[in-house]
């Protein structure tokens, strides 16, 4: 039996996500740090086996994880947001911050670790 190969018939683009707007229900890939459009299919080939971790750090008992989305999640005309900042346990439990690019995302894991790191009190040494 022959097996059936699927062949996108959207063409690949680099997304500047700074100059994209209204972006919502698109299917992004990461291509080392940058993110990809890409058809649904590709999107779910990709998604099974993706590492989309940007960082993720305990602080205290505190989990904060930055991580790809895949998918845009502005539902409104704007930069695409996405990557996602989220904050596990303490004080901060479930606050969560997107933005655009793999850039913005290390520089938003750093900014909510800090902000973990003064909410709960202790002081590094």
């Amino acid at each position: 039996m022959a097996r059936l190969q699927i062949v996108s018939t959207v063409p690949r683009c680099v997304v500047d996500p700074r100059k994209v707007t209204n972006m919502s229900n698109k299917y992004f890939i990461l291509r080392g740090k940058e993110p990809v459009l890409v058809d649904l299919m590709e999107w779910a080939r990709w998604f099974e086996t993706a590492d989309r971790v940007v960082a993720k750090s305990i602080v205290h008992s505190t989990t904060v994880s930055t991580v790809f989305l895949g998918l845009n999640h502005r539902f409104v005309s704007g930069r695409p947001l996405l990557f996602e900042t989220m904050v596990f346990g303490g004080s901060l439990d479930r606050e969560q911050w997107r933005c655009s690019t793999w850039e913005e995302a290390e520089k938003q894991h750093g900014a909510a670790c800090a902000a973990v790191q003064s909410s709960s009190g202790h002081h590094k040494l």
